[in-house]
């Protein structure tokens, strides 16, 4: 999952960058709210973090805006004011959750793990591909009876992968949904990973449910299934 952070408090946006990081969550920071309306106009983002008090354009300004221009994705303002009002204004501004500073991370974590149920197609906490299950509250792997220990980067391409089943995915699809957007393209390190991901998926099974597709990318599909 792919998350845009909007605070213009550098100290603070980093904090929630590397917590929400070590919760295997790819993530873009923005410290403006110009900034923040072209990304989300062409980034794909699973989840908005949007501060009130930018500079350039507010928070509930750039709520508005991206809700006039039919932007569904979830969005969580985060903002050290506190009155009723406040609230109320940034909800109706189109919000889906509000959360005041400070606040403790888990909390956070949890009500983007809540939004992100929300804004998604799959509302199970668990994700299966044939014999491979990925327990999407606890970050546990296994396939038949052999747990997987992946780290956060290979956790965050196997539920990519499993939540595309039977899907092409372009190494392009891959770096914008796993990396940021200053990801550099010219190296090969997406099929680093995706090698050794599929060492730990597919080895010493007797169907692979990795593939390559090759002159394109990747695909996780079932066994059965033709691609």
């Amino acid at each position: 999952m792919r998350i845009l952070v909007v605070e213009d408090e550098k100290k603070v946006a980093k904090f929630i960058k590397k917590g929400l990081e070590e919760e295997h969550y790819a993530v873009d920071v923005v410290h403006d709210g110009d900034s923040a309306f072209q990304l989300a106009k062409s980034e794909p983002y699973d989840l908005f973090i949007i501060d009130i008090m930018l500079p350039k354009k507010d928070g509930i300004s750039l709520v508005k805006e991206l809700r006039a221009r039919k932007v569904t994705i979830p969005i969580l303002i985060v903002t050290a004011k506190t009155s009723v009002e406040d609230r109320v204004g940034g909800l109706d501004s189109g919000a889906d959750d509000y959360l005041t500073k400070p606040f403790a991370m888990e909390e956070l974590f949890a009500r983007v793990r809540s939004l992100l149920r929300r804004g998604a197609a799959e509302k199970t906490p668990t994700l299966r591909v044939a014999d491979l299950e990925l327990d999407l509250v606890k970050h546990k792997a296994k396939r038949g009876e052999k747990m997987i220990e992946l780290t956060a980067k290979e956790y965050s391409l196997l539920e990519y992968f499993m939540r595309n089943k039977n899907r092409t995915l372009s190494r392009t699809l891959i770096s914008e949904h796993i990396w940021n957007y200053n990801f550099d393209t010219g190296t090969n390190i997406i099929d680093v990973y995706v090698n050794h991901l599929r060492q730990k998926v597919d080895n010493g099974f007797e169907k692979g449910l990795i593939h390559t597709v090759r002159g394109v990318g990747y695909m996780m599909k079932e066994p059965d299934e033709k691609m």
